[in-house]
């Protein structure tokens, strides 16, 4: 015999006064955290994830370089690439991989980065892909 033996089978009382509260506002006496200001964006930033920098043979390295060479000689052509290169986070460790297609404004030896008509600039380190 339990002390609740006497009121556990009573139907779930409904007030005739009062609107039931919507799921919103039930669910949000259950968030405590939800009142710490940049809680939610802080969870997201932790749980976004990055990518590791690939570490490329010298074959692929190689072919890189002569595909820089080749637009580097069609210069005033403005040719246009496809490259995928790798992207580091401002935020955090690691970073991703982005493809765009542009035409090449500038092969830079000296400071060893290509520039994008758009302005966009890209080192030669960070590159894995071209596509002519």
């Amino acid at each position: 015999m339990s002390k609740y033996d006497d009121i556990i089978n009573m139907p779930h009382y409904v007030s005739k006064i009062r609107k039931p509260m919507s799921i919103e506002n039930r669910s949000a006496q259950f968030a405590p955290f939800s009142a710490l200001i940049g809680y939610d964006e802080k969870i997201r930033e932790v749980s976004r994830e990055t990518s590791r920098k690939i570490d490329l043979d010298d074959n692929i390295k190689l072919m890189l370089n002569e595909k820089l060479c080749l637009i580097k000689n069609d210069i005033k052509l403005r040719p246009r690439v496809t490259i995928t290169y790798f992207a580091r986070d401002s935020k955090k460790k690691g970073g991703h991989y982005k493809t765009i297609t542009s035409n090449v404004k500038i092969v830079d030896e000296v400071y060893k980065r290509i520039v994008l008509i758009d302005n966009t600039i890209i080192s030669f380190d960070n590159i894995i892909d071209i596509k002519l």
